[in-house]
């Protein structure tokens, strides 16, 4: 199991018995399926399950651990430790709400992991070989070679195809720094096995991940140095919400260097040195464990693409077309092994387009998603749409509305007033391209936004969404009065004057 996951414990034993049994056989293949998919991450295992529950035969291949990424090294190890950092947090009261604590707050770290590998393995049985093989689809463990343009070898068999996914994902993304090797990290595939608290943690990246990362140590107890190349922290988002992050994670402790590029790493007299350039500037700052989380890489090596036909982009993910097909027309990609939007969402939403498409007649293009995402950091940052850059970019007129979340009640109430709802919309128009959350919870405020966008709900009509009070929810339903005093021009202003009089 050592070669699979760790620590060796009882959490990952019954993890590695759904989605890696190590006394599995593979079945014999069919002559000819539907759908082979490689690959068992999110992306995968949506792909395999729904053309299997539609009545293809499918195989599901997978070298290493089912569930992929987010269940095993991704999403669901990663916001069980926001949990416990938002619970250390909340452990430490400051006072301004007339609550303090006088004993020692203790952050128990080997515990914290177990509680995380525990929750991971009681959730790994719905993405398990076992559960897959029960609906009905081929399993196979074992690396995935392509061998010709509708056949693909995996441990010693041949499986041959009418449509097949490549769905592998993508890994961590480490870049050329002199001495990085030698000196040693970790990445995402290794940062859950700690079991114990780094007294003072690195990270290369102030992306989504590094930032979460970051203010979770540093709330846990860690020393934490959060290294980012370009000016800002979260350079995705808005300029204003980078800015709210970066305070929040400033007051956790974490200290930010923008614009250092780091050029070199050492290991020396137990301790990690990273040394750090901006502009003339050259500094070194001392670590105990250091983590890397810039950016990722697409998993196409190994696969034998070339005799399948498929060829890749520039930056090594699976080229595909807005119908998510591949140079082979019979061989699709989703997944972060094709698409820019590395999302577990994504990998969802990709599938079931790649469902449609390579099963069935008719298109569903890519493109048509609205794409949401949201950072768990706190407070969180969330998107939907156009981002203001797309749309600076674009050249068209667009209109934007905010509301800060200092007029609304609940966040006084709560004392997080923190952050803001904005809506760019066309020119003249109420029509959504875009919308930016910053603030609590702001990752499942944003789905009114997308849907709104999804089915053409302006902000005349998000006006007429009546919400509780006090909710945070309600600022969006007040960017519908914001935008609806934009047409209380002077005339109308003076015609409704005339009216009011007349019925006096």
């Amino acid at each position: 199991m050592q070669d699979l996951i760790k620590p060796d414990d009882e959490h990952n034993e019954l993890l590695v018995s759904h989605v890696h049994p190590t006394d599995w056989v593979n079945p014999e293949p069919a002559e000819r399926y539907n759908l082979v998919v490689v690959g068992a991450g999110t992306a995968g295992l949506i792909t395999a399950s729904a053309a299997a529950g539609l009545g293809a035969k499918v195989a599901l291949i997978e070298r290493h651990l089912m569930g992929g990424d987010c269940l095993n090294v991704g999403c669901v190890p990663s916001k069980a430790l926001l949990a416990s950092a938002r619970a250390a947090k909340l452990a430490r009261p400051d006072g301004s709400l007339g609550v303090t604590t006088t004993g020692e707050v203790v952050v128990d770290f080997p515990f914290i992991m177990e509680r995380m590998r525990e929750i991971r393995a009681g959730i790994a049985e719905v993405d398990g070989a076992p559960r897959y093989s029960e609906l009905g689809v081929d399993v196979f463990i074992g690396d995935a070679t392509f061998t010709g343009k509708d056949t693909v070898e995996v441990a010693g068999q041949t499986l041959r195809f009418k449509h097949a996914v490549i769905a592998t994902g993508a890994r961590a993304a480490v870049p050329p720094i002199d001495g990085i090797e030698d000196a040693g990290y970790l990445t995402n595939h290794t940062l859950f096995e700690l079991d114990e608290l780094p007294p003072r943690l690195g990270i290369i990246g102030a992306g989504a991940i590094g930032c979460e990362m970051a203010q979770a140590f540093a709330r846990f107890g860690s020393e934490v140095s959060l290294f980012e190349g370009s000016d800002r922290i979260l350079a995705r988002e808005e300029a204003e919400a980078s800015e709210i992050v970066a305070r929040a994670l400033t007051e956790d402790g974490v200290s930010i260097h923008t614009g250092a590029r780091v050029t070199r790493v050492t290991r020396q007299d137990g301790a990690t040195h990273v040394t750090l350039s901006a502009g003339d500037e050259v500094r070194t700052v001392e670590v105990d464990a250091l983590l890397v989380a810039a950016g990722r890489t697409p998993n196409t090596d190994g696969l034998g693409l070339e005799a399948a036909g498929v060829e890749l982009t520039e930056r090594g993910a699976v080229d595909v077309n807005d119908q998510l097909q591949t140079s082979n027309k019979h061989v699709w990609a989703i997944g972060d092994v094709a698409i820019r939007h590395q999302f577990t969402h994504m990998a969802d939403y990709s599938a079931r387009a790649v469902i449609q498409n390579a099963l069935f007649p008719g298109h569903k293009n890519y493109s048509s998603y609205v794409v949401p995402w949201s950072t768990y950091t706190d407070p969180e940052v969330a998107h939907t749409g156009a981002t203001l850059d797309e749309l600076e970019s674009s050249g068209a007129a667009f209109d934007t509305y905010t509301q800060e979340f200092e007029d609304n009640d609940r966040a006084k109430l709560e004392g997080h007033t923190q952050g803001y709802v904005r809506v760019y919309t066309s020119k003249g128009k109420d029509d959504i391209l875009g919308a930016t959350i910053v603030g609590e919870h702001a990752g499942d405020l944003i789905s009114q936004l997308t849907q709104a966008i999804v089915h053409g709900v302006g902000l005349g009509g998000i006006k007429d969404v009546i919400h509780p009070y006090p909710t945070r929810a309600d600022s969006i339903r007040r960017l519908g009065d914001i935008y609806n005093r934009t047409k209380l021009t002077p005339r109308v202003a003076g015609a409704m004057n005339k009216w009011l009089d007349w019925t006096r």
